[in-house]
């Protein structure tokens, strides 16, 4: 056996499995450059984490492989009696509500945001709040609505930058910002982290490029001036792409 397999513990293995699924979601957002046998490699490193979490789990005597399999099992056959029973959802809106339904009824699962992992990232975990909230009808009317929300908190970042610009409130105001922004992004039908990463790569390349075009110009783009850099940028920016 492995000395470093024997030591590890949920806790310490969990770094490892976020890490792998983080791994999954870039390799799928790039499958085309890095092809599908990539994703099929990833996917393996995740469920190998899964594995890895069960074998620990039934050492110390909880639960084993078999065990996390038939309990999924269930919990997707108890969730979807429109497949499985006798129920019926036309539709994915009454396929979700039916599924939240079970889940309070059925599981015993008590409270608005009793299934909402604080451990999620923060766009995710907004998203989820908001989402929860809004299943109870404590939600804007409209899309509209939430832009205005929008613009409202920007105009507090305004005024806190226009007086004391105390870090803690900054803090509080980007915070109820992005917050807001994530709400615009649900109403939309947007996924804000998938929305964030995206434009995150595309700054990334264009940066990459701007760089290259400098080298091959011979010049170093972090020696350059701020409108020497925007210039390759924006140069970068339309051979790549808006």
């Amino acid at each position: 056996e492995c000395p470093w397999d024997r030591k590890q513990t949920q806790e310490s293995i969990i770094s490892y499995t976020l890490e792998e699924a983080y791994e999954l979601v870039d390799t799928i957002n790039r499958r085309d450059l890095l092809g599908e046998e990539a994703v099929c490699g990833e996917l393996g490193d995740l469920l190998f984490q899964v594995f890895f979490l069960a074998c620990v789990a039934e050492e110390q005597g909880h639960y084993n492989l078999a065990d996390v399999a038939r309990t999924i099992r269930e919990k997707l056959v108890r969730r979807h009696p429109h497949v499985f029973g006798e129920a019926a959802a036309n539709t994915p809106e009454e396929v979700r509500e039916a599924w939240e339904t079970i889940k309070r009824q059925v599981e015993g699962r008590e409270g608005i945001f009793h299934d909402v992992a604080e451990a999620f990232p923060s766009t995710l975990f907004a998203q989820k709040l908001q989402q929860r909230a809004a299943a109870v009808g404590f939600d804007w009317k409209q899309a509209s609505d939430v832009l205005t929300k929008v613009r409202e908190e920007m105009g507090e970042v305004e005024q806190e930058l226009a007086g004391e610009a105390r870090p803690e409130r900054l803090q509080d105001e980007i915070g109820d910002l992005l917050f807001a922004v994530v709400n615009l992004s649900r109403w939309l039908r947007v996924d804000p982290e998938l929305a964030l990463r995206r434009s995150a790569l595309r700054f990334k390349e264009r940066v990459e490029a701007a760089a290259r075009a400098a080298g091959e110009d011979g010049l170093a783009f972090e020696n350059m001036d701020l409108d020497q850099q925007e210039a390759y940028y924006q140069q970068a920016k339309k051979e790549h792409g808006q």
